[in-house]
């Protein structure tokens, strides 16, 4: 008798070997002061264990498009299944194989190597552009309105959590183009954990329990608020979110990171209506989410890469849709021969 295994059962674990690999070759780099550099080798580690992956994949979100990324561009095709060879399962990856280069170059906190899958078509292909995003937990998910005043968001999440607005904690990239959205925020009396990078991981903590996080607010990146979704699928958080265009920004070093010609390429992916608020279940739309994340620096969810004698230690987060499963996994990589010293540290 045939019994359909999940497909987790299948790639799950995979994906955990390859935000493992980017996650020790990014560690490598840490405080060295070159971002590019750390993300390059992160990316090419990312594309070599997917290429050993029994898959047909494809790059819907990536390092860009193809004349820009040599490696893990939008479009690319990934895995054993990529080159011809029928029977894998088509699989669509998100991948940011560093989020947080500039953390990982200086050495800061909450740098990870990140990457979502579904079947096909279960992911939006978003362009690299800004999004302007509100991201919160399960206990105050549907309270929140993304063009709602931020008074009334913070109040609605207060009372969904049972404490006041003084108490809550909301994470905004440090940008000039949030003076506002700071200030509105500090008239509530609410707190803010202000980041210089990373949103993708601080939106997740706004999904856990006992992150100290409560919501997260302001304008990202656009892929990053899709990778975002499809890890709140798997820990039922809520994300709202619109692509922001280039008249919308205030700053000049914003919109001067906006191409030309921006409308005609959202529409070409499939993107009719650049203004729509788009909501979790239409960022990840797929019947079978996988996410995959693993600590490169030491942050609020994840611990960074410990390098020792005869190996290393990797802390991931790793959770599908399928079996509602959400794994916190520590692994030990041994190197060396038989006399190696396995380092296991509980604190």
């Amino acid at each position: 008798m045939d019994i359909e295994r999940p497909l987790e059962h299948d790639v799950l674990f995979d994906f955990l070997r390859v935000v493992e690999a980017a996650a020790v070759e990014a560690a490598r780099t840490m405080g060295q002061g070159d971002r590019k550099y750390s993300d390059h080798v992160a990316v090419e580690k990312m594309r070599a264990v997917m290429e050993t992956i029994p898959m047909n994949g494809t790059i819907v979100i990536g390092e860009g498009e193809r004349d820009e990324a040599p490696m893990l561009y939008i479009g690319e095709r990934v895995g054993l299944g990529a080159h011809g060879t029928d029977g894998y399962p088509e699989i669509d990856i998100a991948v940011d194989p560093l989020e947080g280069t500039n953390l990982c170059a200086t050495g800061a906190p909450n740098a990870i190597a990140v990457l979502a899958a579904a079947e096909r078509g279960g992911l939006l292909h978003a362009p690299d552009i800004y999004m302007n995003k509100i991201v919160v937990g399960p206990s105050s998910k549907g309270a929140v309105d993304i063009d709602a005043p931020v008074r009334d968001n913070l109040r609605a999440i207060a009372r969904r959590l049972n404490r006041d607005v003084t108490d809550l904690v909301v994470v905004v990239l440090e940008r000039p183009r949030h003076r506002r959205l700071i200030a509105e925020i500090r008239e509530t009396g609410a707190r803010i954990r202000l980041i210089t990078d990373g949103d993708l991981s601080a939106g997740i903590s706004a999904a856990v329990g006992g992150s100290g996080v409560h919501a997260l607010m302001g304008i990202g990146g656009g892929p990053e608020g899709v990778i975002t979704a499809a890890a709140l699928r798997c820990l039922n958080g809520e994300i709202q979110a619109r692509f922001v265009l280039k008249e919308q920004l205030d700053e000049q070093e914003d919109r001067a990171k906006i191409p030309d010609g921006l409308v005609e390429r959202m529409q070409r992916m499939g993107i009719t209506d650049p203004t729509r608020v788009y909501d979790t279940n239409e960022l990840a739309p797929g019947h079978k989410i996988m996410f995959a994340a693993c600590g490169v620096t030491d942050g609020a969810l994840l611990r960074g890469v410990r390098f020792f004698g005869t190996g290393k230690k990797t802390q991931s987060l790793i959770m599908t849709t399928e079996t509602r499963h959400v794994r916190f996994v520590e692994s030990v990589h041994v190197e060396g021969g038989p006399d190696s010293v396995v380092r296991f540290d509980r604190v």
